[in-house]
């Protein structure tokens, strides 16, 4: 018995806490995020936004989930109940699902499994499925186009992300995360990082990020002129806001890839700043990162849907297909090979 305790259910208990550390500060980052990108959205229209609940507004994210959690939970009569209420929560566990490979700091992550970055991007193309069965189980036409929108969108730009996973790990040498991270340390500090050779992938990660998780300008999928609120125009109280937070903290976690992938992760921009720690450094990084997110939603206006498509199949796809040859080409023409 002492050896199954040993060898079984002393690193089961650690698993479980680990995850629930994270969790919990996961939901508590996200509930400011969300308080900072109404904020930042307030600020470029000369507004206040949020500033009555708590000091300066800050616990105005706590008052909205308490609010959110006694309203009553209204299923339309002819929606699929079963499906219509199992949607929510296949968005908001898939999103945080993603995030137990994701690297805080040096030895700071859940499981750090060598196809890290395989294993994020099957969790966020599950994703969709969550609004696949929200627009159809609705039983309505504006959540079922929106669904419909929602998964060619997804689809789209997952294949841009795709080949530029494949630009930075041909240059790491590696799927783990981690190892990505360690790969851009160097003595040139933010100079060593994948955002000076691939600039390029950069931008389309970006605006492929943007697209992935609906956000604005390429919201098509929650067209309020257009579709309402889209796949969730039939949802109220705790089952619409866990759509919302399976969003943001889908944002974050592309905050968070970009961050790894061409930032450093938790790496200082100089050699002489390693006092402080990693972790204060990667989400600094992230916040900036979102920063760039709630800009663009405030500043740039929403496309139309085929000029969407045409920008994720025409622009981006042969682009960043050619940048993956290119880089091939060129880590093997000078012997720049990662050797594992």
């Amino acid at each position: 018995m002492a050896e199954f305790i040993t060898n079984y259910g002393l690193p089961f208990l650690i698993i479980v806490g680990q995850g629930l550390a994270l969790l919990v500060a996961l939901l508590v980052f996200t509930a400011y995020v969300l308080l900072a990108d109404r904020k930042i959205w307030a600020a470029v229209q000369l507004r206040r936004g949020p500033n009555v609940v708590g000091a300066f507004g800050l616990l105005q994210s706590f008052a909205d989930l308490l609010k959110f959690v006694f309203k009553e939970v209204v299923v339309p009569s002819g929606a699929n109940k079963g499906i219509f209420l199992l949607a929510p929560l296949v968005t908001v566990v898939l999103a945080l699902s993603a995030w137990a490979v994701v690297p805080l700091a040096d030895g700071i992550v859940i499981s750090d499994i060598n196809l890290g970055i395989l294993y994020v991007l099957a969790i966020s193309s599950l994703g969709v499925y969550g609004v696949i069965m929200a627009g159809w189980a609705s039983n309505s036409k504006y959540p079922f186009l929106s669904a419909l929108r929602s998964a060619a969108q997804m689809v789209s730009y997952e294949v841009s992300i795709g080949f530029v996973l494949i630009t930075v790990l041909l240059t790491a040498g590696s799927l783990n995360l981690s190892d990505i991270v360690r790969a851009q340390d160097g003595e040139w500090g933010l100079f060593n990082w994948y955002w000076l050779p691939h600039l390029p992938m950069l931008a389309i990660f970006f605006v492929s990020a943007l697209a992935e998780t609906n956000r604005p300008p390429f919201d098509l999928a929650e067209a309020e002129s257009e579709l309402v609120a889209g796949f969730m125009v039939e949802y109220s109280s705790t089952p619409y806001m866990m759509f919302m937070l399976g969003e943001y903290v889908s944002i974050i976690l592309m905050c968070a890839l970009t961050t790894i992938l061409f930032f450093g992760g938790w790496l200082p921009p100089v050699g002489f700043l390693d006092f402080i720690p990693g972790l204060v450094w990667f989400v600094i990084k992230v916040c900036l990162v979102f920063f760039m997110f709630a800009m663009v939603k405030a500043m740039v206006p929403r496309y139309r849907y085929d000029q969407l498509m045409r920008l994720g199949w025409k622009v981006f796809l042969p682009f960043s297909l050619f940048w993956v040859v290119l880089t091939a080409a060129v880590l093997v023409g000078f012997g720049l090979v990662p050797q594992s």
